[in-house]
């Protein structure tokens, strides 16, 4: 399972250990990964994705998942969460019709 923010698109980085000495060994840093359940209003579901912690807090600042997808463009978005946005956008134009 690759370490991939579903949401966000954050993945891991590539730096260097830096020794008192000065010498350089690669290493990686990884994004703070949780498995979290996410309630779609839209859809009346749960659903279980794992979302970066950072990712999370916007995801509560833009005022939940529906809004979240919505907003976000689809090149960030993982393909489960490509498929949740248009199932999200489906059910809002069934009800706001």
């Amino acid at each position: 399972m690759s370490r991939i923010c579903e949401l966000t698109g954050k993945g891991r980085l590539v730096g260097n250990n830096v020794s008192h000495a000065n010498n350089k060994t690669k290493r990686t840093f990884l994004p703070n990964l949780q498995n979290v359940t996410l309630i779609s209003d839209a859809l009346g579901t749960s659903v279980k994705l794992r979302v970066s912690t950072h990712g999370l807090r916007s995801v509560e600042h833009v005022g939940g998942l529906d809004n979240w997808l919505v907003k976000t463009t689809d090149d960030k978005l993982s393909l489960r969460a490509r498929r949740l946005k248009r199932d999200v956008s489906k059910k809002r134009t069934a009800t706001a019709a």
